[in-house]
C-alpha cells in the first residue's frame, strides 16, 4: 500500500456546501486538503411550504468530481457526503424521489411535537431514543405527513436521509447510516435500531426503514452512468459519520480521553463524547440529546441556535441594502458597550422569523430590558448571548457526566468569528482551544482513511489532525465582570420559552 492517498469528501451544510479533497502522507504523519468546489445551498419556498432543492445539490456534487478531475485528481481512492441532520426524502417502488425534501424549518411541524409527547409520553420517548425534544426532528415531519399528507406516506417504499439520498443517487444503492438515522427520535438508543413499538403506537410505515450500517462501511461506487457522464473512473463511496456533527466530533484535536467540544456554525452543538447513552432524568429534563457516534460512541450534546441568528440578520439587512459582511458586523460589534441585552438563542422565537433583527429586539422589550437599535449593538448582543448560553450547556455537561474538563474544543467554521472565541473563553472561564476550521470535512475524510486502512483508529486520527492543523488557544479575561453578567443572563434567559 502506498503511504500517499486521496479521498474525497462532500460536505454540505444548511447554507453551503463544499467539496474537499484530502490528500494523507501516512509515512509523514500529515494531511492537506484543498476545496475544490463550493456552491451555496438555498432552501425553495413553493406556497406556504419551504423545501431543499435536492436536484441543485447533486448537479452540485457532480460539479464537484468534475473540478476534481479537471485539478489533476485522478487517484481519488473514495468519496463520502456528511450532512445536517433530521431531514429526508422518500422513494417509490419505481426508486423516483416522491417530491422535493422538506426544509426542517418547515410550519408542517407547528404543534406535531406536542400531540405525539401527549400520545407517547415524553418519560417514555426520551427513554427510548435518548434524543433531545426539537419540533422539527424527523419524528415529528412523519407525523406531520401522516396528518397532511397519507397518500404520501403509502406511495413511499424508502425512507432515506439526506446524505443517503444523494449517496443513492450517485450509485444506485439504498442504505441508511447510523450517525444520521439517530437523530430520527425514532431509532432505540440502547438497541441501536428502530423502535418498531414507537413506530406501531404512532402508526408509521416502519418497513420504509432500512437497517443502519455503521459509519466506514463501503456502500457503493459511482454508477456506469455517471461515470460516462462525467468522464470518470469508478469511484468507491463509503458511509462516514454522515451526520456533520458525528463527523465534526471525529476531527476534535483533543489528546485526553475526555473532552468537551463545540461544533460552530449554522447552529451550535455542545457536549462530549461518552462511551454509552445518558438516559437520566435530569438528562431528560435538561433537555439533552444522545445521537450516535462513530466506532461505538455516543454523543452527549445540546444544540444550540448559533450563527443562524447572524445569518439572518444579514440576510435581512441585505434586503434593506445594506450588504455588510460577516466580518464587518464583527467589527462594529467590538466597540459596543458590554453585557447591555441578552436572549436566550434558543426561544422559540428565532426559529424562522420574518424579520431577525426585530424579533431581537422585541425579545428585549419583553424581558424589560433596553434594546438594541444598531447592526453592532444587534450583533454584540447575539454574540455575548451565544456564549453565555455555551457555559450554561458546558457547566451542565459537567454536572450530567460528573466530570470536569480543563478546556473546550471549537471546531467548525465558527471559529473564524474570533470576537465569539474570545467571549466563549471569558464566559467559561476556561481555555478555549478553536481548530480546526473544516472539522466536518476533516472528519469525513479520516474516516474513508480508516475505512480504506491507512490510520489505525479513532485515537491516531485526531492526532494526525493535531500534527497537520493549527489550534489558536482563547484565555479568559474579565472573570468579575462576566460572572456578574452571567447572573444576569441566567435570569433573561429563564423567562424563555425554551429551557
Amino acid at each position: 500500500m502506498s503511504n500517499f492517498s486521496s479521498v474525497l469528501a462532500f460536505d454540505l451544510g444548511a447554507s453551503s456546501g463544499r467539496a474537499i479533497v484530502g490528500r494523507l502522507d501516512s509515512e509523514a504523519g500529515w494531511i492537506t486538503i484543498e476545496e475544490v468546489h463550493r456552491f451555496s445551498n438555498d432552501p425553495v419556498k413553493v406556497g406556504d411550504r419551504l423545501h431543499w432543492d435536492i436536484l441543485r445539490l447533486f448537479h452540485e456534487l457532480k460539479q464537484g468530481i468534475l473540478q476534481t478531475k479537471h485539478l489533476g485528481y485522478t487517484d481519488i481512492e473514495s468519496l463520502a457526503i456528511d450532512s445536517w441532520a433530521v431531514d429526508f426524502g422518500l422513494l417509490a417502488a419505481s426508486g423516483e424521489l416522491l417530491g422535493n425534501p422538506y426544509h426542517y424549518r418547515d410550519h408542517q411541524t407547528d404543534n406535531v411535537m406536542d400531540k405525539v409527547i401527549t400520545s407517547i409520553g415524553r418519560e417514555k420517548l426520551y427513554a427510548t431514543t435518548g434524543l433531545q425534544f426539537l419540533q422539527f426532528n424527523s419524528i415529528f415531519q412523519l407525523v406531520a405527513i401522516q396528518q397532511r399528507n397519507p397518500e404520501l406516506l403509502k406511495r413511499a417504499e424508502t425512507f432515506l436521509m439526506i446524505p443517503d439520498l444523494l449517496r443513492y443517487f450517485l450509485t444506485g444503492e439504498k442504505h441508511s447510516e447510523f450517525t444520521n438515522a439517530s437523530t430520527t427520535q425514532l431509532l432505540n438508543a440502547t438497541t441501536k435500531a428502530w423502535d418498531t413499538e414507537l413506530l406501531e403506537q404512532l402508526g408509521l410505515p416502519g418497513e420504509i426503514l432500512l437497517q443502519p450500517v455503521a459509519s466506514g462501511t463501503r456502500v457503493g461506487a459511482l454508477t456506469p452512468d455517471i461515470c460516462e457522464e462525467l468522464d470518470v473512473a469508478s469511484i468507491p463511496v463509503i458511509a462516514v459519520g454522515e451526520h456533520d456533527t458525528a463527523s465534526a466530533v471525529v476531527a476534535v484535536p483533543a489528546l485526553d480521553e475526555d473532552f468537551a467540544f463545540l461544533s460552530c456554525g449554522t447552529w451550535s452543538l455542545l457536549g462530549t463524547e461518552t462511551d454509552a447513552p445518558v438516559l437520566s432524568e435530569q438528562a431528560q429534563a435538561w433537555n439533552f440529546t444522545n445521537e450516535g457516534g462513530v466506532y461505538g460512541t455516543n454523543r452527549l450534546l445540546k444544540n444550540i441556535m448559533g450563527l443562524w441568528l447572524i445569518q439572518e440578520c444579514k440576510r435581512t439587512w441585505d434586503k434593506e441594502g445594506k450588504n455588510i459582511s460577516f466580518a464587518e458586523l464583527v467589527k462594529l460589534a467590538e466597540p459596543v458597550k458590554p453585557f447591555q441585552f441578552f436572549i436566550d438563542p434558543d426561544d422559540d422565537m428565532f426559529l424562522n422569523p420574518a424579520h431577525m433583527p426585530k424579533q431581537i429586539q422585541q425579545y428585549c422589550r419583553d424581558t424589560n430590558q433596553i434594546f438594541p437599535e444598531t447592526e453592532g449593538e444587534i450583533v454584540r448582543c447575539i454574540l455575548e448571548s451565544l456564549a453565555m448560553k455555551y457555559r450554561y450547556i458546558f457547566e451542565r455537561t459537567e454536572q450530567l457526566t460528573g466530570k470536569s474538563y480543563q478546556g473546550l474544543h471549537i471546531v467548525g467554521g465558527g471559529i473564524q468569528n474570533e470576537l465569539l472565541c474570545q467571549f466563549t473563553a471569558s464566559a467559561i472561564q476556561r481555555e478555549v482551544w478553536a481548530g480546526p476550521v473544516e472539522g466536518s470535512a476533516l472528519g469525513n475524510l479520516v474516516v474513508q482513511w480508516i475505512a480504506l486502512g491507512y490510520i489505525a483508529d479513532l485515537r491516531e486520527a485526531r492526532k494526525l489532525i493535531r500534527n497537520s492543523f493549527p489550534v489558536k488557544t482563547y484565555t479568559p479575561q474579565g472573570s468579575a465582570g462576566w460572572q456578574e453578567a452571567y447572573a444576569r443572563f441566567e435570569q433573561v434567559a429563564s423567562r424563555s420559552t425554551v429551557k
